[in-house]
């Protein structure tokens, strides 16, 4: 059953969350956008479920193994837990741009997973991300979604998105949308 009470949000990874790297395979080339870590303590304290949402080809590539994205993604634990920070879930599509999947973003098997396993509504969420492909995520599932200027974020809101593919909202970066969040927005966009 689907809890109302507990909002969520699904965050992109690199290019939001961290700082973008091509391909990151190694713990030590992951950092964190600057005050990513006390902006999601402050959601976390705010009582949102924190998701991480994140295309991982350079699997399918071969780029990297597994093992590599694993140590990673434990990094990326250490330095949000050295802010009070535990993320309820990371989601991982692993495949290539070209693979038949339903979780690559745009398409919504990596929320729908999260959704149902940890029980909420994702057209009540909201999705953070730098990409057309986040917008395009947060569209699929019916979720508002805010566009940040950091990674691709800049040259995405340049390139413009088309209504009704628009972001909810666009912010410099995750704490000011983290910011906005905890501030009642972002506004749904009427569907056209």
């Amino acid at each position: 059953m689907l809890s109302p009470s507990r909002p969520f949000v699904l965050i992109d990874r690199d290019g939001t969350l961290n700082v973008e790297v091509n391909y990151l395979s190694r713990p030590d080339d992951l950092a964190l956008i600057p005050g990513a870590g006390p902006a999601l303590a402050r959601l976390q304290a705010a009582g949102y479920g924190v998701v991480v949402v994140t295309n991982q080809s350079g699997l399918a590539r071969g780029y990297f193994t597994p093992a590599d994205l694993e140590a990673v993604h434990a990094r990326l634990g250490e330095l949000l837990a050295a802010h009070g920070v535990r993320l309820d879930a990371i989601e991982v599509c692993p495949h290539g741009p070209d693979d038949d999947c339903d979780c690559r973003k745009p398409r919504p098997g990596m929320v729908l997973r999260a959704a149902a396993r940890l029980g909420f509504d994702p057209g009540a969420a909201i999705v953070i991300g730098d990409k057309p492909a986040d917008i395009g995520l947060g569209r699929a599932v019916g979720a508002r979604t805010i566009l940040v200027r950091t990674g691709y974020g800049a040259e995405t809101e340049a390139a413009g998105i088309a209504h009704p593919d628009a972001p909810d909202a666009i912010v410099d970066d995750l704490p000011a949308a983290i910011e906005l969040i905890l501030a009642g927005g972002p506004t749904p966009e009427p569907r056209r």
